[in-house]
């Protein structure tokens, strides 16, 4: 059984870095899993492009950005994305067919119209040409690594395979003068977009691992134990949800409390995790609701403030 789940890349200013907070989510059952049970088996891809497509009629009016990995770089998908005017950046691979855009058609010529013009080099081949000209740029935010300086080329071009859509892209190769990470490519289905807007965008993918990360962490995803397929259709969801709103719950609370970060002997942090932002969500609540003192006591006593404190803190980090 897998997740797919949409996620808004949202900058988060006290957590000082783009967070992904989950919006839309649907469970996408395996090929084996469906072939097990005589059901028909929806590919990723076609749960993707209904995914978007739903977000499109929440927002019509509104610019879409969709970051993916390698598997949804499919052309199907793509045009789909594009008739809805949605912009995609994803991976290519260094050996895809891409051609010059075909020629405007003359008036009176007979036939069927070109759907692409001449064939261009693989990026294989412009990666592994000494004559392409790179360009240095400094990408900020690399992967929660601060900036990070990579050479890139960029052009335009048409990707097409037989009997498939034909997307027009912009494609960007990066590498990186260090050596550090292997040569990759990256497609845009907006071709006027720039190319380091492009990269950035996709660098941005990372805070989607890191949010599974978190929820898996703080918030139990993966480790409910359901019995019923209806269970776990609920449970996943409704976790991932709850990761929005801790974080839209903690930029209510006041500045000084949601930038109180949990410190160690041997690691600090400059800015709170999501693990401080749902325990500064915690004892915000608590704090409202008090400590319920029991009826049947005679001679209630209050604690100490500082002890009250102290409990809370501890109690708020261990839940």
């Amino acid at each position: 059984m897998r997740w797919l789940s949409l996620m808004l890349l949202v900058p988060i200013s006290w957590a000082g870095r783009v967070w992904a907070l989950p919006f839309l989510t649907a469970l996408a059952p395996s090929e084996r899993y469906c072939r097990e049970r005589g059901l028909r088996h929806k590919k990723l891809t076609d749960w993707g492009r209904q995914l978007v497509l739903q977000a499109r009629r929440w927002m019509p009016g509104r610019r879409l950005v969709l970051v993916t990995d390698s598997g949804f770089s499919a052309l199907e998908f793509l045009a789909a994305l594009l008739r809805q005017e949605v912009t995609c950046v994803t991976r290519l691979r260094l050996d895809a067919a891409l051609y010059r855009p075909a020629s405007p058609r003359r008036p009176g010529t007979i036939g069927r119209p070109r759907t692409k013009g001449e064939r261009l080099p693989t990026l294989a081949e412009v990666l592994a040409d000494k004559t392409t000209g790179w360009q240095r740029l400094t990408v900020p935010g690399w992967y929660g690594e601060g900036d990070r300086i990579v050479e890139i080329c960029s052009d335009t071009a048409v990707w097409r395979h037989a009997g498939l859509p034909i997307v027009a892209i912009r494609w960007v190769l990066l590498r990186d003068p260090c050596r550090r990470f292997d040569p990759q490519a990256l497609l845009c289905t907006d071709p006027a977009q720039e190319p380091l807007q492009i990269v950035r965008w996709f660098v941005q993918r990372w805070q989607l691992e890191v949010t599974f990360r978190e929820v898996r962490d703080h918030l139990g995803v993966e480790t409910q134990r359901q019995w019923s397929d209806k269970a776990i259709a609920r449970a996943t969801p409704c976790l991932l949800g709850l990761f929005s709103i801790v974080t839209l719950l903690a930029s209510r609370l006041d500045g000084r409390v949601r930038l109180q970060v949990s410190a160690t002997a041997w690691y600090h942090k400059q800015r709170p995790s999501f693990a401080d932002s749902l325990a500064a969500v915690r004892r915000a609540i608590w704090s409202e609701q008090g400590f319920v003192v029991s009826r049947q006591s005679v001679d209630a006593t209050k604690l100490p403030p500082a002890l009250r404190e102290s409990i809370a803190y501890a109690l708020c980090h261990a839940a």
